[in-house]
């Protein structure tokens, strides 16, 4: 059986494996999957129709799979997927998706969310990501693997991260952020590369410069966008570090920060 605090309040609908914890006052609502190896601490609600994976730890006062902050949301068994490995610190809250969208807020794997986090319904978290504390996403925005943002960065809905891409304290972004790029500032706007998270990951030098080569493309030798994605596409058959890039740009519908 679950280890289950006497003063926690679990739905006897809900699915707990074996070595699941569940904290003191937390709640566990009728349609909530917890996988083994996860852990619950004191004073959480997890609700909705929300399926958690393995080796998942909740610090005190999480809110997730609360109800979309959405208007038109009338109650639909929407639902919000976690995968392996994630840490959501104190006074998250992570909302489930909307049938405005397709019904789904999701999150890869060893993600760190920091505490006070918001991610609203339908958003898309990639694996490997940190948000720093207070960071807000507004409904619908994605972010790749290896994304990092900066403590109190804010997102605009429908926005998109690229990979590996990161955001300075206190960004507030309301365009698409291309793979690998640094954006800061408040509307945000492109600060070069994110070199060190890239050094730390393995990147070697020869590929940080041909990622720095294709950030000057974008933005510093005076190209349109089409001209730019171009001849970054061109450049994408021999480098393939920059085929990040490649994949992201047809995807980018709020316009590239530039």
């Amino acid at each position: 059986m679950a280890r289950i605090h006497p003063n926690a309040v679990v739905h006897p609908g809900a699915q707990l494996a074996d070595d699941v914890e569940i904290g003191p006052f937390s709640v566990v609502g009728e349609h909530v999957s917890i996988a083994a190896g996860s852990r619950v601490g004191p004073h959480c609600v997890i609700d909705g129709h929300t399926t958690i994976g393995r080796n998942n730890v909740f610090h005190g006062s999480a809110q997730i799979g609360c109800a979309p902050q959405d208007k038109k949301y009338q109650g639909e068994p929407t639902k919000l997927v976690m995968g392996d490995g994630n840490s959501v610190y104190h006074f998250v809250t992570i909302s489930t998706g909307t049938s405005q969208d397709e019904g789904l807020t999701s999150l890869g794997d060893d993600n760190w969310i920091m505490a006070y986090v918001h991610i609203a319904h339908d958003c898309r978290i990639g694996s490997h990501t940190i948000l720093a504390n207070n960071a807000t996403l507004a409904g619908h925005v994605h972010l790749g693997d290896w994304v990092f943002l900066g403590g109190f960065t804010t997102i605009h809905q429908f926005c998109k991260i690229g990979t590996h891409a990161m955001t300075a304290f206190t960004a507030a972004v309301t365009q698409d952020v291309p793979p690998y790029v640094t954006a800061a500032g408040n509307r945000a706007a492109p600060a070069g590369i994110n070199s060190e998270g890239l050094r730390r990951r393995g990147y070697t030098a020869e590929q940080i410069t041909e990622i720095k080569r294709a950030y000057k493309l974008l933005y510093r030798q005076g190209l349109s966008l089409e001209e730019a994605c171009a001849e970054i596409v061109a450049r994408a058959s021999a480098r393939p570090e920059l085929q990040a890039f490649v994949d992201f740009f047809p995807t980018a519908t709020r316009g590239l920060i530039r």
